[in-house]
Formats: C-alpha cells, structure tokens, sequence
C-alpha cells in the first residue's frame, strides 16, 4: 500500500483543477450537444416545410378531381386524380406529423449532457 504525502493545500489544488477541467469539458459537451439539437431543428422545419407544400399540391390535385367528377360524372380520369390527390395528402400528413414530433421539447433536450453531469455529481459526492 503507497502512502499519499501530499499536502492538504496540493489535494485542494489537485481538486479544484480537476473541478475546472471536468466544467469546461460539460461547457464542451453542452455546446455540441446544443448544436446538434439546432440541425435536428432545422430538419424538422424542412419536413414541415415539404409536408405543406404537399398538402397545398393534395389540395389543387383534389379540387381538380372534383372538378372533373362533377363535370363528367363516372369519368375514370376524375378517380385518377382522385387516387393521386389522396397519396399526396396522405405523404403530406406523414411529414407534418415527423416533423412536428421532431420538434418536441423532449426531443430537443441535451440529454446525453444531463446524465453526464448527474454522473459527474454522484463521482464528486463519493470522493468528497
């Protein structure tokens, strides 16, 4: 077994180093950790984005097939467009729906940050 000769003052000194550097590297982490959450953002806005141009060419498909229907009752080409205007609508909602989920605060929170410092914490507690 190997004794510690160290002074008080030189374990404090050890103490508060260690203290300074396990900070900066949570700021560190903290920041990418933010930085990743802004690009999921962003794609998530990019989803929402397609998701309603989508829903605005579901909308004009599906006016068109009314249109057609009541123009030439029974006509094949207005359930076609029909047909068409339903998966639009149907891809539109998809993507607003993920988008929208992606967005959520639970989804933007700096988890791995969160369990890292409470980690650091427990680890400081059994050494103090």
């Amino acid at each position: 077994m190997q004794t510690d000769d160290r002074s008080l003052k030189e374990l404090l000194s050890d103490l508060t180093g260690s203290l300074t550097t396990l900070v900066r590297k949570e700021i560190q982490l903290a920041r990418a950790e933010t930085s990743e959450k802004i690009t999921q953002s962003a794609v998530a806005l990019g989803a929402i984005a397609a998701g309603g141009i989508l829903a605005l060419a579901a909308l004009i498909v599906l006016l068109q097939a009314l249109v057609i229907a009541i123009t030439e009752l029974g006509v094949p080409p207005a359930l076609s467009a029909l047909i068409v205007g339903l998966v639009v609508a149907v891809i539109a909602y998809g993507l607003v729906y993920k988008g929208t989920n992606d967005l959520k605060a639970s989804s933007l929170a700096p988890n791995r940050t969160i369990d890292s410092l409470r980690r650091d914490a427990h680890v400081v507690k059994e050494q103090a």
